[in-house]
């Protein structure tokens, strides 16, 4: 075993991650993620170092043929790890893949879901289509429930496909040896792809209310204008949302096996705090959500309530966490 897969194997038994143990040795995390890929070599100082913070010998650190750890004194280390083999983790990836383009498409069903029903009502009030009021709201809303029920059944699947490695996301693990490696060189692979499609997101985001302000500064007192640039809002959204969704859910599923970013063995401890509440929160958002569109049937406004809900979301989130941290000091 070679000193990088030693320094990866050491640091996941101790529960740290890579900020973690480069704190303890006084060096960069970008320093400590290029010992575990190999592509450079800790000098005699921080061998010394590192022997010391894993309590082994330096012959082990430093000697290929030593695949047993030399303790010179026992660390304290989690027997209960849950192993993935090679197997396992390649079989994770391409689940998490097939889930990253089926849970995207899910979200950008529902949030594309009230547009037909917008529209159609927009082009009833102006006289554009020769359908009854009934009629309007009927295919409306019978789009609407089809779309949302499509987005239920995909995510229902996607969660039934990945059920068995929930383990991932919530527990300690340790990866068999060259798992890292090969872990590493897909996310470096894909990374160009995450960058992409994170920033074609977000501009789709952003941008998408210019049609709805020029409609209010163009046709002041144009419904339907205003009810097309509410449409066109909601599907850059959903493409948008979409794109960032995809990239995140397949560079999280990389993050999960190196237990990195919000995967670290200390999230995962944190996050057992917070999980119930993300639950508790979004169902009643949800049923917010739905309760107000249908006795006011304003679903050309009720949109907002998810932007809204996602910044209270964050704040709520953001506090857990901080009362957390105040805690374990």
């Amino acid at each position: 075993m070679i000193l990088a897969d030693k320094i990866i194997e050491l640091r996941k038994k101790n529960g740290w991650s890579q900020e973690e143990l480069a704190d303890m040795l006084g060096v960069s995390r970008q320093s400590v993620s290029k010992w575990e890929s190999a592509q450079s070599v800790p000098d005699m100082n921080r061998i010394l170092k590192l022997s010391e913070v894993f309590g082994v010998s330096t012959d082990y650190l430093l000697k290929d043929e030593l695949g047993s750890p030399e303790y010179v004194s026992a660390p304290e280390t989690d027997t209960d790890l849950r192993s993935v083999s090679m197997e396992e983790a390649q079989d994770f990836l391409a689940v998490k893949e097939k889930n990253a383009r089926q849970v995207s498409l899910g979200v950008m069903l529902c949030i594309l879901s009230p547009v037909t029903l917008i529209l159609l009502g927009a082009l009833k009030s102006y006289g554009k289509v020769k359908l009854t009021e009934q009629g309007a709201v009927g295919i409306g809303l019978t789009v609407l429930f089809l779309l949302v029920g499509g987005a239920v059944a995909l995510f229902v699947l996607t969660g039934l496909r990945t059920q068995k490695y929930e383990f991932m996301e919530k527990e300690p693990i340790e990866t068999a040896y060259g798992v890292s490696g090969l872990v590493r060189e897909q996310m470096a692979r894909f990374q160009p792809r995450f960058t992409a499609f994170t920033t074609v997101g977000i501009v789709l985001c952003v941008t998408s209310v210019i049609p709805l302000m020029l409609s209010f500064f163009l046709f002041e007192n144009n419904d339907l204008a205003k009810a097309v640039s509410i449409c066109f809002i909601l599907i850059a959204v959903a493409a948008g949302v979409y794109l960032i969704l995809r990239a995140g859910i397949v560079q999280g599923s990389y993050r999960m096996l190196l237990e990195e970013g919000d995967y670290t063995r200390s999230e995962k401890q944190a996050q057992k705090k917070t999980g119930w509440i993300s639950g508790t929160y979004w169902m009643a958002v949800t049923a917010g959500f739905l309760t107000y569109s249908f006795i006011t049937g304003r679903w050309d406004k009720s949109w907002i309530i998810w932007a809204v809900a996602g910044v209270v979301y964050a704040l709520i989130i953001g506090i857990v966490k901080g009362v957390s941290s105040r805690e374990k000091r």
